[in-house]
């Protein structure tokens, strides 16, 4: 299948997931999966960068206009769609330079490290920008903890049920 054809239907798919069953998972008032990040991440690593900011700023706003965030998911996913290469090039190192990497074969710890960083890098702009106070420092370092761990482990469930068979 095409790789445009794809990630439009990646695109659609993580959209309609996280507006329709992971917005409505809101754990103890603070525990908030947004899985819709993997979007970003699996966004091919040779692919066009510009397109990549294109349809991150899109899945954001889309986010934003049926949340009714105020920008918060646009600002979240521009950041980590910006900042993704360099997260590929320390997570993976000579091997993201020749293009080698795909996210989601085997789980390995360089793909443990790379989701888990840039879960953590969107989830804590996400919700800076949501209280916007210093003063709340840690209650964002907490939710951005406690709401990334439970983001990693829904999306390694994803990757383990849209991972090819290597039959």
């Amino acid at each position: 299948m095409n790789n445009s054809v794809l990630n439009s239907i990646r695109f659609v798919v993580f959209l309609l997931l996280q507006l329709l069953i992971f917005n409505n998972i809101n754990m103890f008032g603070y525990l908030n999966p947004y899985p819709y990040v993997l979007f970003i991440l699996l966004y091919p690593v040779n692919s066009n960068k510009s397109v990549l900011l294109l349809g991150s700023f899109a899945m954001g706003i889309l986010l934003d206009m049926f949340c009714n965030s105020g920008g918060i998911h646009t600002m979240a996913s521009l950041v980590l769609a910006y900042i993704r290469p360099s997260l590929f090039k320390f997570a993976f190192g000579l091997s993201y330079e020749y293009q080698t990497v795909k996210i989601n074969d085997k789980i390995s710890p360089e793909r443990i490290t790379l989701l888990l960083l840039a879960i953590f890098i969107h989830h804590f702009v996400l919700f800076f920008f949501e209280y916007f106070r210093f003063d709340l420092f840690f209650t964002i370092l907490i939710r951005t903890l406690f709401s990334t761990i439970f983001t990693f482990t829904i999306c390694l469930l994803i990757l383990y049920i849209i991972k090819p068979s290597k039959r």
